[in-house]
């Protein structure tokens, strides 16, 4: 996902601002849904888009290619005979689903470049920890009843992106959460309980994640998507919002920072998300680049801002501020294993290596005559997307519209990109050998110089 800032702004008409007004009768409970996704026209034309050569106002639906009903292939749990209990041949049989099921898996992991997952892990020493129902249910500053937790380590790592983040230990607050969903959820919902009637103001290229929030908290105005890969200036942001005189008591910053909010600290020149700027949140995903095997997230916000979110609960002799009640204890120690095998030297290693080989693969895209961009500051590369749905099902691409994505972590070497790109044009000879089919048009979400369709080539 994306690095990128939403803000929770008091009210958006201060000293002239440039915002724009909201009507009177605006009602901030409603819930504006994400945009259309941008129209994918047959045989690669774009249809709906006013061209520089044709004047058309006609438009179609967006086309979305929804993956297979699971219900087709799904296992069927077999209950045994009443008098039964199970047998060596049951267990043969579970055995068996389960062995087909890790040559599956081994098989899936070979192809995979369109999501952000770090896939080049290994945690067979925590192998020894799976026997125990380990729950760190509650506050994780406060021991609560239940004994079989692992607070120790989840505070030890949010200590150390604390650090990170330039806030001292006794000015912030912050959990494990179970998904990067969570944390931005929760950045959305502090900021609500900031300002209870602000405005929440966020790009259209924020991960969807921010809009399905914005639906929970019933106060925002939102729309859009993400697949792009960029990195928002925050600096920028603080800027025009002081511009707009708004001081840093009226609005309430939460940073998205899931796949890029661990990268962008290791990389010069890019815009520092820090705790010394007027921020009030950030978030990270656990199981993207730090590459926990199991959906966690990282949660960090100021200590005083949390008062209004924290109830005790007699049930827990603790309190609480989370969003969910029972919380995977085994996530904080499989990312304090990682953190202190790789370190701050370690993540920036392997930060340069996705940035050489991200660049890498977009100059070899380009070479092959095929439109693709790359942010700055990014290891995703988009590029035109696939005329054929089972090579993008195969490498299991991220698409949107005529787009399409691969984001290169490091588990993605350089021989993989190879073998990715020699079959995708291998595959477009195919699919534009008798001329009735072109490369679908991407001027429109990546601009007309990074575009090689008939009409921008």
């Amino acid at each position: 996902m994306a690095g990128s800032v939403d803000v929770l702004a008091q009210d958006s008409s201060i000293n002239g601002a440039i915002l724009k007004l909201l009507a009177e009768d605006f009602n901030h409970k409603v819930f504006i849904k994400d945009l259309a996704p941008p129209t994918m026209g047959e045989n690669g034309i774009v249809k709906g888009e006013a061209h520089q050569n044709q004047k058309s106002t006609e438009k179609s639906e967006g086309k979305i290619v929804l993956g297979r009903n699971i219900h087709t292939m799904c296992l069927e749990v077999k209950e045994p005979d009443s008098d039964e209990e199970v047998t060596g041949e049951r267990e043969a049989y579970m055995a068996s689903v389960l062995a087909k099921y890790k040559r599956s898996l081994t098989e899936r992991t070979k192809y995979h470049l369109g999501y952000p997952y770090n896939l080049d892990f290994d945690y067979g020493a925590l192998s020894q920890l799976q026997h125990f129902s380990i729950n760190n249910l509650g506050d994780p500053f406060i021991e609560s009843n239940y004994g079989v937790h692992s607070r120790q380590f989840e505070v030890g790592v949010l200590d150390w992106f604390a650090r990170l983040w330039e806030l001292e230990k006794n000015q912030y607050w912050g959990y494990i959460t179970n998904c990067g969903t969570e944390g931005n959820l929760h950045g959305i919902l502090v900021g609500r309980e900031v300002f209870p009637d602000g405005i929440l103001y966020a790009s259209q290229e924020s991960h969807y994640s921010v809009f399905k929030s914005c639906s929970y908290v019933q106060n925002a105005m939102c729309e859009g998507t993400t697949v792009k890969g960029a990195v928002d200036d925050l600096d920028v942001v603080i800027k025009k919002l002081e511009e707009a005189g708004f001081s840093h008591d009226r609005f309430y910053i939460h940073c998205d920072g899931a796949l890029f909010g661990l990268m962008i600290p290791f990389v010069k020149r890019a815009p520092k998300v820090s705790f010394k700027k007027p921020i009030g949140s950030v978030s990270v995903s656990g199981h993207k680049f730090v590459g926990c095997p199991m959906p966690c997230g990282v949660q960090i916000t100021r200590l005083e801002h949390i008062n209004a979110l924290s109830r005790n609960v007699e049930y827990l002799a603790s309190r609480d501020a989370t969003i969910m009640g029972s919380r995977n204890g085994h996530a904080p120690i499989f990312l304090w294993y990682s953190l202190n095998r790789k370190g701050y030297r370690g993540f920036q290693k392997e930060v340069q290596k996705c940035l050489r080989n991200a660049h890498y693969f977009k100059d070899r895209l380009v070479d092959a005559g095929i439109g693709a961009m790359l942010n700055e500051l990014s290891s995703t590369v988009v590029f035109e997307r696939p005329h054929d749905e089972e090579f993008v099902h195969k490498w299991q691409l991220a698409c949107q519209g005529n787009i399409a994505h691969v984001v290169v972590m490091p588990n993605v070497t350089i021989e993989k990109l190879d073998d990715f790109l020699n079959e995708l044009v291998h595959k477009r000879a195919e699919w534009f050998q008798d001329g009735k089919c072109q490369p679908y048009c991407i001027a429109s979400a990546v601009g007309v110089k990074n575009c090689v369709c008939a009409l921008h080539r």
